[in-house]
């Protein structure tokens, strides 16, 4: 018989199972595992309906509200519930929620960032560990404590630049300062950057930490600069985990409380410059107004903390579109 011919007639040669299929298979077997898998599947069905009990609560403690506003909640700049008739508004809530949240990540990012690039690959061990360890303890200080130092230490000491950004920035608007105790927005964001920096500093760390060597070293072969290996291979691989880290960050600073209430002089007005006092956050209002305020009040404040409770859900299913869309590009995959 031809040698082909016999090959051709033979049975195939079994294929090898995988290795990751063989522990699939026995896993599922297995009792822990599939405690484990119940567990794990019971806890995250928990996180969403205790996420659904919230939306349902505030939503109906809202339209109590809201039923008897006399004026149109997303615009009004008043905050009277009590009043005859009752009327409020979130216009001056959002505005400046948004406004010290935007400058607090344009103030700490970066700088966070820098810090977690010079830890992880330019400053030697013996110092980047004591860095390290300050940035760490910088998270566990209470916002009591923020609050205190911004109204005690920070605002005397803003007069100066004020002043300066008055003088040759002041043309824009934005930047004019009309005297005054600078109990301002831009105030609360340098505070909340302070507050943020901590958090994304930590995580983006730990995000560059894991770029692979074999990326780095690559790039160090085709004579890239130490700053060039840093744009083609650790930020590309870490730009997802950048992105949580601000994210991370942006939701404390737009939930904060204490520090914001003991550092901005709280009115209802927008201000166009960010140098003058004045305006107000979602949580800063709850926390000053919640003890003294009538049921209507209450309600009231709930329906502003619905209003926060919807921006932070968008901020964070934003920046989970964003990881999505770029992961495929990350270096991560290269």
């Amino acid at each position: 018989m031809d040698v082909s011919t016999q090959n051709a007639s033979a049975p195939p040669a079994p294929q090898p199972v995988p290795a990751e299929e063989k522990r699939a298979a026995r896993g599922a077997t297995r009792p822990g595992d599939r405690i484990f898998l119940g567990l794990s599947r019971g806890s995250g069905i928990l996180v969403l309906a205790i996420m659904a009990a919230i939306a349902v609560f505030l939503t109906y403690r809202a339209s109590l509200a809201i039923s008897k506003d006399e004026g149109n909640f997303f615009t009004t700049f008043e905050w009277n519930p009590s009043g005859a008739p009752p009327v409020f508004g979130i216009a001056v809530l959002a505005f400046g929620t948004v406004v010290s949240s935007i400058i607090a990540m344009v103030i700490a990012v970066p700088i966070a960032v820098g810090i977690a690039l010079f830890i992880t690959h330019y400053a030697p061990r013996k110092l980047g560990g004591p860095i390290a360890y300050v940035i760490d303890l910088l998270a566990a200080v209470p916002s009591i404590v923020y609050g205190l130092w911004g109204a005690l230490v920070l605002v005397p000491h803003l007069e100066g630049l004020f002043a300066w950004l008055d003088e040759y920035l002041g043309w824009t608007g934005v930047l004019e300062w009309n005297g005054g105790a600078p109990r301002s927005l831009l105030t609360v964001g340098i505070v909340l950057a302070i507050m943020i920096l901590p958090i994304i500093t930590n995580v983006s760390r730990e995000v560059f930490r894991q770029v692979p060597q074999m990326h780095e070293e690559a790039a160090l072969a085709l004579g890239a600069t130490r700053w060039e290996v840093i744009r083609m291979a650790v930020l590309p691989f870490g730009r997802s985990g950048v992105i949580s880290a601000s994210m991370l960050g942006l939701g404390r600073a737009l939930g904060e409380t204490m520090a914001v209430a003991m550092v901005l002089s709280s009115s209802f007005d927008i201000n166009l410059s960010l140098l003058d006092p004045g305006g107000g956050t979602f949580a800063q209002n709850i926390a000053s107004k919640f003890n003294e305020a009538t049921e209507v009040g209450r309600d009231a404040l709930i329906a502003s903390g619905l209003v926060l409770f919807v921006i932070t859900l968008l901020v964070n299913g934003t920046a989970r579109l964003i990881i999505a869309r770029r992961k495929e590009y990350s270096g991560a995959n290269a």
